[in-house]
């Protein structure tokens, strides 16, 4: 039977998990379900996933989760999911072809030419930001080159959250941070016909979708999906929300003067504004209402880098050790920090601030250095990353207060790292399943549960710990951090020569 307190369903889809996470409205987590979602890489520089099988994954995460709370009364569910990439519906609501992720890179090319028309430059003029390889515009006007049929038979343009909400509800549709992804005017914060036009995709204009706040009720659930998660049918859905801002929200760190910095796939780094500025540095996208905008600075680089070291040369030992293979790791990487290392990363396995074609690499290596050196060079290349966009928006909005999640944060050998490298305070709050957290206050918002989403119940104080840099360790880290700059700079003009070997492999 279902218990009498309702509890708030959120649904955070990653780039390779989908959670389902139910919270009581003080915030407690009931329980969290997860399934793996597989991508498909069918040729280089393209990662997708069947759209169908992320619904289907989604639907059992949240009946496992279900299950494991005893079933209780849901009031609300909202979604969060990556932003950018693309999935999209025929004009009968079909999916049209497989979801394509915000790790893709096919369109580099089509970027490329914008920034050498000033196609770009305009965009971030209009729209608040440069396109790039994973933007909604970049992916549509490569379909619409190299896969015209695809193209002709687009109905509605969504990302990922939307697609699930579409799975929910039957209703089609996005929210205001959503739709400020590549063609929303950064002024007015709604679509502007004229930069669908500027990528020369103006006929989409009628593929784009009703815009809704993040905790407006926009449908029910439908008795279909009803039938495949155990949720009740009519149990509300609100808009919900892109992650980046999901995940500042459940930290509390969504709102002026403090910046939001989450270490996951990507370096993410934000902060809230009450008037638009644009700078090629970052996103200037739209905030949680109108008047509000998220200024976001960010690059693929970020802590999948430490999960890369450990897969590579810790496979064996992670198996073994599980989660404590952690607590091994960063007990090494202290033992580093107390002597003198020579060893630099560069953070660019994925992706980079400085373009495409940078690459990640060890420097300064000597040979009587260990794994712990290396791979306290690995979490130093991580924050001397965030710092570049750190860096970024306090001289555009000067906050001073930052607020850190992402799984590394919760080593405290790590954040202190942060703190160090980042030259300040670093709080990091005790929020397990932040980006599920925060589409949760949305959907409680959205049922009056809560005045608005950023009235969050918990005592936030008692929940967070602050770590302040020590004088000695930042100032030496400020030396790293200007070779870690100046390497780069110096490395710039010989990664268009690496990355050409790779095309002469035949890779």
């Amino acid at each position: 039977m279902p218990t009498a307190s309702p509890c708030l369903l959120g649904i955070d889809n990653g780039l390779t998990v989908t959670k389902a996470v139910i919270f009581a409205p003080d915030g407690t987590i009931r329980a969290v379900a997860r399934r793996r979602v597989p991508q498909s890489l069918p040729r280089p520089r393209h990662v997708e996933r069947d759209m169908a099988g992320l619904w289907q994954a989604t639907a059992e995460a949240i009946a496992e989760a279900l299950t494991l709370a005893g079933h209780p009364d849901i009031a609300a569910i909202a979604a969060t999911a990556h932003g950018d990439g693309l999935y999209l519906l025929d004009r009968d609501g079909v999916p049209l072809g497989p979801g394509i992720l915000s790790l893709d890179s096919r369109s580099g090319a089509i970027v490329a030419e914008w920034e050498r028309a000033g196609i770009a430059e305009t965009a971030l003029t209009r729209s608040g930001q440069r396109p790039h390889a994973s933007a909604p515009s970049a992916l549509l006007a490569w379909i619409a080159r190299h896969d015209p049929a695809r193209f002709a038979r687009i109905g509605h343009i969504l990302a990922c959250k939307d697609w699930l909400r579409y799975c929910l509800t039957d209703t089609i549709g996005t929210d205001l941070t959503e739709a400020s992804t590549a063609f929303a005017d950064v002024k007015t914060q709604g679509y502007a016909p004229e930069i669908l036009d500027l990528f020369g995709l103006g006929a989409l204009a009628p593929c784009l979708p009703q815009v809704a706040l993040p905790d407006a009720v926009v449908g029910r659930v439908t008795a279909r999906a009803a039938a495949q998660t155990g949720l009740r049918p009519g149990t509300p859905v609100v808009a919900g929300l892109h992650d980046v801002t999901a995940s500042a929200l459940g930290i509390g760190g969504h709102g002026p003067g403090r910046i939001a910095v989450v270490a996951g796939t990507y370096s993410i780094n934000e902060t809230v504004s009450h008037r638009p500025s644009t700078d090629p540095r970052w996103f200037c996208r739209n905030g949680l209402r109108r008047g509000e905008w998220n200024n976001m600075a960010i690059s693929p680089a970020s802590a999948t880098n430490y999960d890369w070291f450990l897969d590579r040369f810790c496979a064996a030992e992670r198996a073994e050790a599980g989660a404590a293979i952690h607590d091994r790791m960063a007990a090494e990487v202290a033992a580093a920090r107390a002597r003198p290392s020579t060893a630099l990363f560069h953070p660019y396995l994925y992706g980079s601030p400085h373009g495409p074609q940078a690459s990640a690499g060890f420097l300064g290596l000597r040979g009587w250095q260990d794994r712990g050196d290396l791979l306290r060079a690995v979490i130093e290349g991580i924050a001397f990353n965030h710092r570049i966009h750190v860096d970024a928006l306090r001289a555009g909005f000067g906050a001073s207060r930052v607020l850190l999640t992402g799984g590394i944060s919760r080593s405290p050998v790590f954040a202190r790292i942060f703190a160090d490298a980042l030259a300040l305070p670093v709080t990091v709050t005790a929020t397990e399943e932040a980006a599920a957290w925060g589409a949760a206050l949305c959907a409680g918002a959205g049922v009056g549960l809560f005045a608005a989403p950023e009235a969050d119940p918990r005592d936030l104080a008692a929940l967070s710990q602050t770590y302040d840099p020590d004088p000695a360790r930042a100032a030496a880290m400020e030396t790293r951090f200007g070779l870690h700059c100046d390497l780069s700079a110096a490395l710039a003009p010989l990664w268009p020569r690496i990355e050409a070997l790779g095309a002469e492999d035949g890779a």
